[in-house]
């Protein structure tokens, strides 16, 4: 797992405008306003063309696999708007992971959602309600001792509620019927995929965790030097080599006078020949 993390945040380095800026407000806006139509809506017929149908998917009607993730059956409103100020938790990922590799984890929970519908059929109400409550895991994961007001009034860290949160998904599972019971289990998935690293090593056997905790310096050295020299960089002056990877704190310009329009540092940038071919 951990290689496979190290691959995204590279993934998400080499490719910084990857992804969806404040994509968790947008999915709340988007919950909100699908919420407002279904409780105006009688005849139910907004959540019949919005929710996950399998065989209905099949036969053409695609956009139920992004409609279904705005659909919610809480009719009282005070538990939807509680529902709605928990997921605010995504916008705080966010800004941890940043925007590209937020913005994997939830395509990641919505395809294997999604996937897991369609091999189900028609045999359970597939919803993003778990998906969206797995997030409360990883932000108790980066953030356990973080205290939030529940109910808006009594304040409790993150981690406590995160164990509330372990013990509705443990009764979604045993209560559930078959194949919703394994829902909830799906969005946990989703969530040691990319914060699973304390179960790994919880499962490990002593003496490889009593080695991993063991530091090797001349590896160490080796690795640190191996990664300065092959650290990415995305400037590098043509006159000197020296690059932002190098020198974070020096800035880097493009001339528009040289063929190409190669970069240089600034102390170049004015002293320089120009490249005219």
């Amino acid at each position: 797992m951990r290689k496979l993390m190290n691959r995204i945040d590279r993934f998400c380095y080499d490719h910084p405008r990857f992804g969806v800026p404040r994509l968790m407000m947008w999915i709340v806006i988007a919950n909100v306003a699908a919420w407002a139509l279904m409780m105006m809506d009688t005849t139910g017929l907004v959540y019949s063309r919005m929710c996950f149908d399998a065989r209905a998917i099949l036969h053409g009607q695609v956009w139920r696999v992004v409609t279904f993730l705005f659909t919610n059956n809480t009719v009282n409103v005070l538990f939807f708007a509680i529902e709605m100020y928990f997921y605010w938790i995504g916008s705080v990922l966010e800004r941890e992971w940043g925007f590209g590799k937020f913005t994997i984890y939830y395509i990641v929970g919505w395809l294997l959602t999604v996937v897991y519908g369609l091999i189900v059929g028609g045999g359970a109400e597939i919803t993003a309600d778990y998906l969206n409550l797995s997030l409360f895991f990883a932000f108790a994961t980066l953030f356990p001792d973080v205290q939030v007001l529940l109910f808006f009034i009594i304040p409790m860290k993150v981690k406590w509620l995160a164990y509330l949160d372990a013990v509705f998904f443990a009764f979604a599972v045993f209560t559930s019927g078959w194949p919703a019971m394994l829902l909830p289990v799906v969005a946990v998935v989703n969530y040691l995929i990319f914060c699973g690293d304390w179960l790994f090593d919880f499962f490990r056997p002593a003496r490889v965790q009593q080695r991993r905790k063991t530091v090797d310096f001349q590896r160490e050295v080796q690795r640190i030097r191996y990664e300065k020299q092959h650290q990415a960089f995305r400037h590098r002056c043509e006159v000197c080599g020296r690059t932002d990877a190098d020198n974070p704190n020096l800035e880097f310009r493009y001339c528009s006078r040289c063929q190409g329009y190669p970069c240089y540092c600034a102390d170049h940038i004015g002293n320089h020949t120009h490249i005219t071919e």
